[in-house]
């Protein structure tokens, strides 16, 4: 029978470890810095400031500090990096977040790599890419959402090591560090892409698929291994007149298909989605107790 990988009940789990974490190093240090994460915004689109309040409840019910910085939408770059090295400076923030995407005329990437890797809570900042992808030994910050679909096979026990993965996608945000990442738990990776030949037949040979093409329900079921364990990042909408929203969401992977022929697989939603605020927060205790070596060092 295929396991259905319940993420948001996996996430629920992680948060509450990281809540116990801060109460007991709050009442075994007085001079302990509870994590602080620094969220900032630009602009009022309406599902930006969404995300952003799913953050900041997160980081209020662990206990954290968080700091709002709400910017209007036509502020200057130099404006702007001003922000940020104030965050980049403050010793009671341990993570920086910018909210995504930023108005055109401010270029995302190089917004982000002001932030310094150490405060780089989302994992991209050119450093941790490097980082990851040479398995250094320095301390680094994994990407959110790769971080959380490693998770997601761990916290079910499904074995990394000397497996075939293979990863559809190639984007720096989800594809490639996930293939690092699997890459150093000893899997044998290949990673896919639009222009690979004979797709399906690469896919079949998956001991582990994580999905994150961003094209709606494309990995069929009769692509799939059987007992395959499937990690779908994809979030699609698709037309649904049946639906109050007229549409619904759906993965990267056909999932009615595929659940009958895998061995565990993640739902859209309800799967990757909240581990990958789930993580966030993991990373910012990370940055925390990194930057306290004092009380954290091992």
């Amino acid at each position: 029978m295929t396991v259905i990988i319940d993420g948001k009940a996996i996430g629920t789990t992680i948060l509450d470890e990281l809540k116990a974490e801060v109460q007991k190093n709050v009442a075994e240090h007085a001079d302990y810095v509870v994590p602080g994460l620094a969220v900032v915004l630009v602009g009022d689109r309406k599902d930006s400031a969404t995300y952003v309040r799913m953050k900041k409840k997160a980081c209020e019910q662990l206990g954290y500090r968080t700091v709002s910085v709400n910017l209007p939408v036509d502020i200057s770059y130099d404006a702007l990096i001003h922000e940020i090295t104030a965050l980049n400076n403050d010793p009671t923030v341990h993570g920086i977040l910018v909210q995504l995407p930023l108005p055109r005329h401010l270029d995302e990437e190089t917004v982000l790599n002001h932030i310094v890797p150490a405060k780089d809570v989302d994992g991209l900042h050119p450093m941790n890419v490097a980082a990851l992808s040479v398995r250094s030994k320095l301390p680094y910050v994994v990407a959110c959402t790769p971080a959380g679909c490693i998770e997601l096979l761990d916290r079910h026990g499904i074995e990394i090591e000397g497996k075939r993965a293979v990863v559809v996608g190639r984007s720096r945000i989800v594809g490639i560090p996930v293939a690092h990442l699997l890459l150093d738990r000893n899997a044998t990776v290949t990673v896919c892409h639009s222009k690979s030949v004979n797709l399906e037949g690469i896919v079949r040979e998956a001991d582990i698929l994580i999905a994150a093409c961003g094209r709606a329900e494309m990995v069929q079921g009769s692509w799939i291994k059987p007992g395959a364990a499937v990690i779908d990042v994809g979030i699609n909408s698709v037309d649904d007149a049946t639906k109050k929203a007229g549409y619904r969401l759906v993965g990267d992977v056909h999932y009615a298909s595929a659940k009958e022929v895998a061995g565990a697989i993640t739902p859209v939603p309800g799967g990757v989605g909240p581990m990958t605020i789930a993580m966030l927060m993991k990373n910012t205790l990370i940055c925390a107790h990194r930057s306290q070596p004092h009380l954290f060092q091992k």
